[in-house]
């Protein structure tokens, strides 16, 4: 989603930032209270890496990488060094290279012959591309969430809103990217389209700097919430039509959004 996502200060965060360690970054105007859930200099679980072999260890990498992709605690451009990592979550080495090689086949990080591995960055053509898939998908799970949603669910629709409101009014947008987030995820889930979910968390990993780096243009916030208001009514009003284009206009605006950063940037 545009707005979010997931974790700048506008000038900083539209520049990739290169990094020669595993060391996380925070993205640049990110509060610095907020913990880094993803900090290898704390792994927590990571802890209990040691006592994982083959498979389990490469999953463990993996996950444990894509949260700190889609958290924003390692930012495009920064380098993947196997030896550290392996060290770091006390794994084998040719079980963090299998979880880069996985990674790296879902377009979050590239691997540079003679060179390593990095955060990959996404060009903003790209970041175009991917969210024109998004708006199909997006506007398929909405569609099927408005036929499938429960009273229970319309409420936890409606009651993100109200804290996305809030989140908007406080101009937060650190709450309200993850809001967002919460947002999107719990409308996937609503729709019971799990392939569809899959490859929209996919193609949010890619994306995630450009969706909170939105969320920080003046007056993007309330384009973005009015736009998601709109969604959560058209769900609990069981419409499926009204849903699917109301997903649809908000993916469109982020396009929008997204071709006029490139404008900018040229």
């Amino acid at each position: 989603m545009a707005s979010t996502a997931a974790g700048t200060g506008a000038a900083d965060a539209a520049k990739p930032r290169a990094a020669s360690s595993v060391t996380t970054r925070r993205p640049a105007g990110e509060d610095p209270r907020r913990p880094a859930s993803a900090d290898p200099r704390r792994p927590g679980e990571g802890a209990l890496a040691g006592s994982r072999e083959g498979d389990a260890a490469t999953r463990f990498a993996a996950g444990y990488l894509r949260d700190a992709i889609m958290n924003g605690d390692m930012v495009p451009g920064q380098r993947l060094v196997e030896a550290e990592l392996a060290e770091m979550l006390r794994l084998t080495r040719a079980s963090v290279r299998a979880a880069l090689i996985s990674l790296a086949a879902e377009g979050l990080i590239e691997r540079i012959p003679n060179r390593g591995a990095r955060v990959r960055v996404v060009p903003v053509a790209e970041a175009v591309a991917i969210t024109e898939c998004r708006m199909v998908l997006e506007g398929l799970c909405a569609a099927k969430a408005a036929g499938n949603a429960s009273d229970a669910e319309i409420e936890r629709l409606t009651a993100i809103g109200e804290q996305m409101t809030r989140a908007a009014g406080a101009a937060d947008p650190l709450k309200y990217s993850a809001l967002n987030r919460e947002l999107h995820l719990l409308v996937h889930e609503i729709s019971g389209q799990a392939v569809a979910a899959d490859l929209l968390q996919r193609l949010n990993a890619q994306i995630v700097r450009y969706q909170f780096r939105l969320s920080l243009r003046p007056g993007r916030m309330h384009v973005s919430l009015r736009q998601h208001l709109e969604i959560i009514d058209a769900i609990a009003a069981r419409d499926p039509a009204a849903a699917e284009a109301a997903a649809r206009r908000h993916l469109g605006s982020v396009i929008h959004a997204l071709q006029e950063t490139a404008e900018g940037a040229s």
